[in-house]
C-alpha cells in the first residue's frame, strides 16, 4: 500500500526555477527568431547550461513548445472546471471568480500567451490540436456558467456563447496592454476586468428571484419601458 507521501512527488525547487528559466528564455528566443529558427542549443546557451544538461529539463523543443501551449491552455480550462464546479457559489459569483482567475494568469503569462497567439498558424499538427480543444474547454465552462446564470435569473438572457466570446476576447487582452511584474496591480487589473465581465451579462433591476417565463419577460419589458422613458425625458 502506497502511503499518501509516497503517491505525491516531493517539490524540487531548484529544477522548477531551471525549468521556469528554460521556459521564460525559449519564449524570448521563440518571439525573436521564431520557433523553426530557434535551436536547442540556443536556449540553452540563453539559460547558462550546456545542452546536455538541458536534456535534463525538456526532451525536444516540440516537447518545450508543447509546454508552453499546455501551460497558457490547459491550467486555465482546468482552473475553470474546477471553479464551476462548486456547490457554495451562485452563477454570478462563478463568474466573476472564473474571469478574475483567467485575466490573472494573462497578465502574469503575457509573453507566453501572445507568443502562442502569433505562432497558432505555425503549430506542429498535434500541439495545435491540443491547443485548439483547451481553447474550447475554456469557452464551454464560460457558456456553462453564463446558461446557469441565465437559468437562475441572474442574468440577462444573452445568447450564452457570444457572451462567453466576448468575455473571453476581453480578458484575453489584458495580455497586449497591462505590464506584468507587479502582482498587486496584476490582481488589481482582473479584479476590474471581472466586475466588467459581470456587468456584461448581469441583471439590473429583475432579481434573481424572477426565473425565466412570463414574469421574467413582463419585467424586462418594464426595464425597457423605463429606459425608454428616461430617454424621452432627457429630449
Amino acid at each position: 500500500m502506497t502511503s499518501e507521501d509516497e503517491s505525491v512527488p516531493a517539490r524540487n525547487p531548484r529544477r522548477e526555477l531551471v525549468e521556469k528559466q528554460i521556459l521564460d528564455q525559449a519564449t524570448r528566443l521563440f518571439a525573436e527568431k521564431g520557433y523553426a529558427s530557434t535551436t536547442l542549443q540556443d536556449i540553452a546557451d540563453a539559460t547558462g547550461l550546456t545542452r546536455p544538461s538541458l536534456y535534463h529539463y525538456v526532451a525536444n523543443k516540440d516537447a518545450l513548445l508543447s509546454r508552453l501551449v499546455s501551460e497558457s491552455t490547459d491550467t486555465p480550462a482546468a482552473m475553470l472546471h474546477e471553479i464551476n464546479e462548486r456547490t457554495d457559489l451562485g452563477p454570478s459569483e462563478k463568474l466573476r471568480k472564473m474571469a478574475t482567475a483567467i485575466a490573472v494568469n494573462q497578465a502574469q503569462t503575457a509573453d507566453r500567451f501572445k507568443l502562442i497567439i502569433r505562432s497558432e498558424a505555425a503549430l506542429p499538427d498535434e500541439i495545435s490540436r491540443a491547443f485548439q480543444q483547451s481553447r474550447r474547454h475554456v469557452l464551454q465552462e464560460f457558456v456553462r456558467v453564463i446558461e446557469d446564470g441565465v437559468r437562475s435569473g441572474e442574468m440577462r438572457p444573452v445568447h450564452p456563447r457570444t457572451a462567453a466570446l466576448g468575455i473571453i476576447g476581453m480578458l484575453n487582452w489584458v495580455a497586449w496592454w497591462h505590464t506584468p511584474g507587479d502582482p498587486d496591480a496584476d490582481r488589481t487589473a482582473a479584479v476590474q476586468l471581472a466586475d466588467m465581465a459581470l456587468r456584461t451579462v448581469s441583471q439590473t433591476d429583475v432579481g434573481p428571484s424572477t426565473p425565466e417565463g412570463p414574469e421574467r419577460a413582463i419585467a424586462l419589458i418594464r426595464q425597457d419601458l423605463d429606459y425608454l422613458e428616461r430617454l424621452l425625458a432627457q429630449e
